[in-house]
């Protein structure tokens, strides 16, 4: 992530009112106790001295090996170390987290608690055998890329920002998948195409219906957009709403984070998200 620190993984803390797929409603967070447990490391010099030749305080790592299972197709682990000892997975349908500590080469959590939604049985396998291999694995990093082990499973991963490393704000056509008006998010309707592309200091738009542009300044963590000049067709009901959102989003100052190939755009209750072209 760039700019923003925001959350990945949310680790669930009430009932959950949604399924992935057949589980039903109303799953709820399991606690595990991993196989080893061990109290976490107290103090920033027993922290440093538990971490010995680690960097892994607020990265996040990508799977790109297994050995000893196979990830389901379209699947990937994702691991994010918080800067607040909390260590945060997921494996494609839930997410688990805990306290970690590392000591002797070996990462142990406590208190690893999971969601529990209902998704296919192969993911569930898949979330079962991350959710061990977090309570007790021997670590080791080499540059990006570190290795989790526990005499069954090898799971090999690479630091986000090198697996995915952000796409630049200018020069990138950004295509519109979310709009964000107060506490709602809705993706755009099939077939409705809205897009951005910022360079030279100026900002070509598609606004859903109309299209056109405006200056835009970059700036760090935002952007200051200038008057847009758009056509000005009439627009079917749907489109018509897509543009709202639009032009209310590109005007003056204008948070932004990138997160691979994820752009956010927020400008007070109004947001959209967007991802690169490919």
């Amino acid at each position: 992530m760039r700019r923003f620190p925001a959350s990945l993984l949310a680790i669930a803390t009430v009932t959950i009112m949604a399924a992935c797929s057949s589980g039903g409603p109303g799953a709820s967070v399991a606690s595990m106790s991993p196989p080893v447990a061990s109290s976490p490391a107290s103090g920033a010099s027993a922290s440093a001295s538990a971490e010995a030749g680690l960097a892994l305080a607020g990265r996040t790592f990508l799977s790109t090996a297994v050995e000893g299972a196979t990830l389901v197709p379209g699947s990937r682990v994702q691991l994010a170390f918080q800067p607040d000892r909390t260590l945060r997975g997921s494996a494609g349908c839930n997410s688990m987290g805990g306290t970690y500590a590392i000591a002797d080469g070996r990462l142990k959590t406590t208190q690893l608690s999971m969601t529990e939604m209902g998704c296919e049985a192969a993911l569930m396998r898949q979330d079962q055998w991350l959710a061990a291999l977090l309570g007790d694995a021997a670590i080791a990093q080499a540059g990006d890329t570190i290795t989790l082990a526990d005499g069954t499973i090898k799971l090999t991963l690479v630091d986000k920002k090198v697996a995915t490393p952000d796409k630049p704000i200018e020069g990138t056509t950004w295509l519109v998948d979310g709009l964000v008006t107060g506490d709602t998010t809705s993706s755009l309707p099939a077939g409705a195409t809205a897009s951005i592309r910022i360079a030279d200091g100026k900002v070509a738009v598609n606004a859903g219906c109309n299209t056109g542009g405006g200056p835009v300044q970059v700036l760090p963590g935002s952007l200051v957009f200038g008057p847009l000049d758009l056509t000005r067709y009439p627009c079917p009901s749907t489109a018509s709403a897509i543009e709202t959102v639009v032009r209310a989003v590109l005007s003056g100052a204008v948070a932004y984070a990138i997160d691979g190939a994820t752009l956010t755009l927020a400008a007070g209750s109004a947001g959209l998200t967007l991802r690169a072209a490919p």
